[in-house]
């Protein structure tokens, strides 16, 4: 048998989870390489042998994805595997001309041989762009269950920037985990609310590994939660979806891969930040909605922020620091910093561009639509010390920091600081509540019951 010689195009995440459900143990297919995109400095490593498996004793190389049309043509490449999110229409049909135009095939997997199946009843939060809520959703889900009385064990889409081997499998019970396992800012932005909240969160690489033992985890299990990344689809079978979606950006739940995925197969689509949208993106998400999936119940819901120290903001000049993906390539203009900084009415939204430094320089050129607005870039120790030397050298009177976690707590940041928090507030009925409460009579009262 001649194997067909496929490229991975990726970006450290649903790229290793479509090799390993699809790839790894096919004798039809020879992966020769992965390329790379969205997060920086994740090329030029190795997917490696330990978890490549036996067909792959050398591991497996990781190129920039600009090398694609020379890889195509150097390895002899007969299909090209689009594996990760967050993406336009015309982005993806381009990649597909690119990847056509060089002779190869342009392929795109689905839930039927990506998706695994649990031994416990499974609910998947996801989205339909980056941004839109789902940590907030995610931490509701997990407080609805909680309070009936149900172990939750989350498991995090991954964000594998770190030592792949080391990294298989990842549990997170503790603050001090977070140090443990060496995350980067944008991983303890999506852990750490969930461990100072008492459930358990799991992540790495390996994500059948990571199932096994997340429904045996040592504080028990009876609900799996998936706590989806991007708007990439549950990379679980999930027996309850809940899709969040976001009037700020209308008409997009229906132009960005795989966002329309996850509208499609919602069971529950959350209308989030209403208390911030027109009514006009709202009544759009609606009617996409509408369109597409009918029979979805839809949960109306606002993300109000509160601020530990609003007095810092009221007159002063304030430089607004917020979640990194949301900006980049979420596409996101404002979050919860900018809001806070109009409610609470800063004199200025001061612009970090004219104060960047090292690599957040590079963030803006590959990203030129950021605005005034600092993002929390932190994936290695070089962006969180250009993070904290372009904060303390911004003139501003004050931080806003509207990430999900404390920067102070990681930088060494010299001028006042703002917080802002947020949370999932649903408006009227149906609510989360109830979904969850249909489910749990459904499906977990009938595994528990077996138990």
């Amino acid at each position: 048998m001649i194997k067909r010689n496929a490229v991975i195009i990726g970006a450290a995440g649903r790229d290793f989870h479509n090799f390993n459900t699809f790839f790894r143990e096919n004798e039809q297919y020879n992966v020769v390489a992965f390329t790379a995109a969205q997060i920086p400095d994740i090329d030029g490593r190795m997917y490696p042998s330990e978890l490549a498996g036996r067909l792959y004793p050398n591991g497996i190389p990781i190129y920039q994805e600009q090398d694609l049309p020379s890889l195509i043509k150097d390895l002899k490449v007969d299909d090209c595997v689009f594996s990760y999110s967050d993406v336009p229409y015309l982005r993806v049909m381009a990649m597909s001309a690119l990847v056509n135009a060089n002779g190869a095939n342009f392929m795109l997997l689905g839930p039927k041989d990506t998706m695994i199946k649990s031994t416990k009843p499974v609910i998947a939060v996801v989205a339909t762009r980056t941004g839109c809520g789902k940590s907030q959703t995610s931490r509701k889900v997990v407080e609805y269950l909680m309070a009936k009385g149900l172990k939750v064990v989350a498991v995090r889409h991954p964000m594998p920037y770190g030592n792949l081997v080391e990294q298989k499998v990842q549990r997170f019970a503790k603050v001090e985990d977070l140090k443990k396992h060496k995350c980067t800012v944008e991983e303890m932005e999506e852990y750490e609310p969930h461990v100072v909240r008492g459930n358990v969160i799991y992540a790495g690489v390996d994500y059948e590994a990571i199932l096994r033992a997340a429904e045996n985890d040592p504080d028990g299990c009876d609900v799996i939660l998936w706590d989806g990344g991007n708007n990439d689809f549950a990379f679980y079978k999930p027996d309850l979806t809940i899709t969040v979606a976001d009037p700020h950006r209308p008409g997009n739940e229906l132009s960005y891969y795989p966002g329309e995925v996850n509208l499609r197969m919602a069971d529950a689509v959350v209308i989030n930040k209403m208390d911030s949208a027109s009514p006009e993106g709202i009544q759009t998400v609606r009617e996409s909605i509408r369109k597409v999936n009918p029979n979805a119940i839809v949960v109306d819901a606002a993300s109000p922020i509160q601020v530990d120290k609003p007095e810092l903001i009221r007159g002063k000049r304030c430089l607004i620091v917020e979640d990194g993906p949301t900006l980049t390539h979420g596409e996101m203009k404002i979050g919860a910093g900018t809001v806070a900084a109009r409610k609470f009415g800063a004199s200025q939204e001061v612009d970090a561009r004219p104060y960047l430094v090292g690599k957040l320089k590079e963030t803006y050129e590959i990203y030129p639509n950021i605005g005034c607005v600092l993002p929390a870039m932190g994936y290695g120790e070089q962006q969180l010390h250009d993070l904290e030397k372009t904060i303390n050298s911004t003139d501003c009177d004050t931080v806003i920091i509207g990430t999900p976690i404390d920067l102070q707590r990681i930088i060494d940041i010299k001028k006042p600081c703002a917080r802002v928090f947020y949370d999932l507030a649903e408006i009227g009925k149906p609510d989360l509540d109830g979904v969850l409460s249909e489910f749990v009579a459904s499906r977990v009262g009938v595994k528990m019951a077996s138990k």
